[in-house]
């Protein structure tokens, strides 16, 4: 491929504590310090932010068994039109992805699409039933680094305790992901518990539910000292507990999804699907103690829980719905409009939390940074004041985003892998 010249863009990069506007040289794939051949392709980025390709650390690409919602190429495509150039993938297939042989199965669709790197995630438990562990050694072998049952919260503390002491015999040390919700507290609930819940007439699902378990994970995490990540938290007193635990030296980190960032239970009075989500959106006390721990460093990632459904399944009824929102497309938008344009974060930690954070993360070690020679030259250039509204085609299969209609600031305009445009100008390549 030719050389690549990102001309004058200003690049932002957490990993090396940089931001200031140059150049950036892309020769053989990589980040180069030499000058650019002759044949060099050259993008003017002025007024355009260079930057590490972000890393979602939960995404659901459906496949296999359920490819009528998403596969694993138009959720790498949605990915990469997002600005993403690492997705890790949810095990929540069919067969459910508790094997090397499945682990196998998404790797081989991500390499055919060759649109962003694909990490499948590995189940927990063997068919995410949450009694006996799956084959977690054989998936390491195969590269997985981050397990859950995402969906199935680990029910039995026997069953976490045992994940998480047996993550740390690995030669590279694995991360136990939890959906944290008790099941008994959330049977039938359609949103969360509380005065809106009862205005409309709809079962709740109650924050308690969420605060109980991860009480218990962290204490489980503070027997066993293992690398305890917790999932798509969405209360005000669950980041409070995660505070605590962090101070107190757990070895936790823990992710907020840009819905639950942006949006309250209150939107909720139109009875749309498309924000009825898992864990639900909440009060706005809770929108904004997540705000303020993204901001502090409680939150280490904001993951999109991108999560997409057909058509005609969330056309149904509200409480016939699947919980769930796409969000790949639109993550850095939400992200630069509601919390970098309000003066919540600034474009670095923004930018950390997209990126550099899950990255890390997930082992992920040629992605999120630093933007430096010798790298993998896996990054985003994005518009940042760019005005646009959400509205479909996506390039995901589905349509079911909660921001729907919305104004965002903010859009991709091209996503580099390992020196190949895959996007340009807020299109697929391929």
């Amino acid at each position: 491929m030719p050389d690549l010249v990102l001309r004058g863009g200003r690049v932002v990069d957490p990993a090396s504590g940089t931001d200031h506007v140059r150049d950036v040289t892309v020769s053989e794939g990589r980040i180069s310090s030499n000058g650019a051949s002759q044949d060099a392709e050259e993008i003017d980025c002025r007024g355009l932010v260079v930057a590490p390709g972000l890393v979602d650390l939960h995404a659901h690409l459906r496949q296999p068994g359920f490819e009528h919602k998403e596969t694993v190429e138009t959720g790498a495509r949605a990915a990469a039109v997002g600005g993403y150039t690492a997705v890790a993938a949810m095990a929540n297939t069919e067969p459910v992805a508790d094997n090397a042989a499945v682990i196998a199965e998404v790797l081989a669709a991500a390499a055919r699409a060759a649109l962003c790197d694909v990490f499948p995630i590995g189940a927990i438990t063997k068919g995410l039933q949450g009694d006996v562990l799956a084959e977690m050694g054989e998936m390491v072998d195969a590269g997985v680094r981050l397990f859950s049952d995402d969906g199935h919260p680990v029910a039995s503390a026997r069953v976490l305790r045992n994940a998480l002491t047996y993550a740390k015999a690995f030669p590279h040390e694995v991360v136990i992901a939890d959906h944290c919700e008790e099941p008994t507290l959330v049977r039938d609930g359609q949103m969360n518990e509380g005065a809106v819940s009862y205005a409309l007439g709809l079962a709740g699902r109650p924050g308690t539910a969420e605060e109980i378990a991860v009480a218990r994970d962290l204490a489980v995490a503070r027997l066993t000292g293992g690398r305890l990540h917790l999932c798509h938290l969405s209360t005000a007193f669950a980041v409070e507990l995660v505070r605590g635990a962090k101070r107190e030296g757990l070895r936790v980190t823990a992710e907020v999804t840009p819905h639950h960032l942006a949006l309250t239970d209150d939107e909720l009075v139109t009875y749309d699907t498309n924000l009825k989500v898992n864990p639900p959106l909440r009060t706005a006390a809770d929108r904004e103690a997540l705000r303020r721990a993204v901001a502090d460093g409680t939150i280490d990632v904001i993951a999109t829980d991108h999560a997409p459904h057909a058509v005609e399944e969330k056309d149904a009824e509200f409480d016939r719905s699947p919980p769930g929102t796409i969000g790949l497309e639109t993550a850095l938008a939400v992200v630069l409009t509601e919390l970098v344009a309000e003066g919540d974060i600034d474009l670095t930690r923004a930018i950390e939390l997209l990126s550099t954070g899950p990255a890390r993360i997930l082992g992920a070690a040629e992605h999120g940074g630093p933007i430096d020679a010798g790298r993998p030259a896996n990054l985003v250039v994005f518009d940042p004041d760019l005005s646009w509204t959400v509205e479909p085609p996506f390039a995901s299969k589905a349509r079911n985003s909660a921001f729907l209609g919305r104004t965002l600031r903010g859009r991709v305009r091209y996503t580099v892998l390992r020196g190949d445009l895959v996007v340009e100008e807020g299109k697929a390549t391929r």
